[in-house]
């Protein structure tokens, strides 16, 4: 319980509430601040922002759209910036639609969308890609009488930017804005550098640069990095590293995304070991590398058969605090299996599923490969104690067995002299709909005659007897 002084103001309100870092407690102090007195105390603007802006945070957003309906019903003015928030939220999830439907009753509020409301949806339906719905939003805007600024036009040519068939609409529009007394800005060049860029179009991006620069319209560091970028994914390495270093040289430092560029580049061409040296000088800017620049790193050195190098970046992800997903993890035991170092590939399986990698709908056939991958070579190396874990593991956590597993299984049993574990795989390989190869039961019966236990041998003759049978009527 809240202990409430005599007097309660909103701004102490507020600065319980900042100072709660539970949810749930704060909700509970925002609403015994007005039922604690019946001395009419309400929530302010100040207050209810406040609350709005923690639910949306933790994407509470039934709650929070419930706050502003409160505010509605005790009569504290609802301004935009309450809305703005709750579109930024929306779109931090990407549910474009919950914005436009919240934009939609705005006036169930009192609340007059002014320009900026509009310019903001717009844009946050440009970065949702949701286009169509845009442009007609767009048309809409026009219609009505919203002024057009610089800010609009850029998102406009955003849009149109997005598909190659446009762009040259996208010119069109910037070639007329000085006209219209609309001066493009940096972050217009750099939009359509972008979209040159993906379209292939790198000799124009060049030459918009050029033209940019000429009109006193100074590139900034995303300006360099979206072209940067655009030179390295068209494998353009030795002018995106030219450019690096005039930018350098109008001292402009570049930034993560520069960097991630230039290691993605170097690594796609089979230059990981400069892309490591680039993370190093990286590094000693005081920048840090994030996700994607790991990930570029760890799959290029993995390609150039630098395992040693691809580990030890791999853990210094992991010292920064970043997590590897399964893709990296993928990529480190496929390195482990191409040298045959299957031990090493189980300890980085195990370390997986401590991590909490578990695999999803999207992740579902890389984890059967690996595990599939990684099992195989362990019985190929006749090392049948862990084969057999990794097999039970497999299937108590759901990962699908392949048909090659079980019959590496079956045939390192049956040289190791544990006929009874081969027959219990032949079991559920059999339980599992797996069809065991002509091989694999001629391995496990040779088994069983070799040690003379006919009986036995007796048993799987007929069962695979009462297969073929089976077949047969099906056929």
């Amino acid at each position: 319980m809240t202990k409430w002084p005599k007097q309660i103001t909103a701004s102490l309100v507020e600065q319980l509430i900042r100072a709660e870092k539970d949810l749930e407690k704060a909700i509970c102090i925002f609403d015994a601040a007005t039922a604690e007195y019946t001395n009419g105390f309400r929530h302010d603007h100040t207050t209810f922002g406040l609350m709005i802006t923690r639910l949306l945070s933790a994407n509470k957003f039934v709650l929070a759209e419930d706050m502003v309906g409160r505010m509605k019903h005790e009569k504290c003015k609802i301004t935009e910036d309450i809305f703005l928030s709750i579109y930024r939220a929306y779109a931090r999830v990407h549910k474009p639609n919950d914005v436009i439907r919240v934009f939609r009753k705005m006036d169930d509020y009192e609340c007059e969308p002014t320009a900026k409301s509009y310019v903001t949806v717009f844009s946050i339906l440009v970065d949702e890609s949701q286009l169509k719905m845009a442009f007609k939003f767009y048309r809409y805007m026009r219609k009505i009488g919203i002024p057009i600024s610089v800010f609009s036009l850029n998102v406009l040519i955003k849009a149109l930017c997005k598909s190659n068939g446009t762009m040259d609409a996208a010119f069109r529009i910037f070639h007329e804005m000085p006209k219209r007394g609309h001066i493009p800005d940096s972050y217009t060049y750099g939009t359509l550098i972008n979209g040159l860029c993906r379209a292939g179009r790198i000799r124009e991006a060049k030459e918009l640069l050029i033209e940019m620069e000429s009109n006193d319209c100074s590139p900034s560091v995303v300006t360099y990095s979206l072209l940067i970028h655009g030179l390295c994914q068209s494998n353009y390495l030795e002018e995106a590293f030219d450019l690096l270093k005039k930018m350098k040289s109008k001292g402009i430092e570049p930034n993560v995304y520069t960097y991630s560029s230039l290691m993605d580049g170097l690594c796609k061409n089979g230059h990981s070991s400069q892309a490591k040296e680039l993370l190093e000088r990286m590094i000693s800017k005081r920048q840090v590398p994030n996700t994607i620049i790991y990930s570029s790193l760890i799959h290029g050195l993995c390609r150039d058969g630098k395992l040693k190098d691809a580990v030890e970046i791999f853990d210094r992800m992991k010292v920064q605090g970043l997590k590897p997903d399964a893709g990296l993890y993928s990529k480190i035991i496929n390195g482990f299996c191409e040298i045959n170092k299957f031990l090493e590939a189980v300890n980085f399986l195990d370390e997986m599923v401590l991590a909490g990698i578990t695999p999803n709908r999207v992740t579902w056939g890389l984890h059967v490969r690996i595990h599939n991958r990684v099992d195989q070579g362990l019985c190929a190396e006749g090392d049948l104690n862990r084969a057999f874990q990794l097999y039970m593991s497999l299937r108590s956590r759901g990962i699908s067995v392949e048909a090659n597993t079980f019959e590496s299984l079956v045939h390192c049993a049956c040289k190791k002299g544990d006929l009874y574990k081969a027959a219990r795989i032949i079991d559920e390989m059999v339980l599992d709909g797996c069809i065991p190869s002509k091989e694999t039961w001629n391995t496990i019966l040779d088994g069983f005659w070799d040690r003379r236990k006919v009986r036995e041998a007796a048993d799987l003759l007929q069962a695979k007897l009462m297969d073929e049978c089976k077949k047969t009527i099906s056929n």
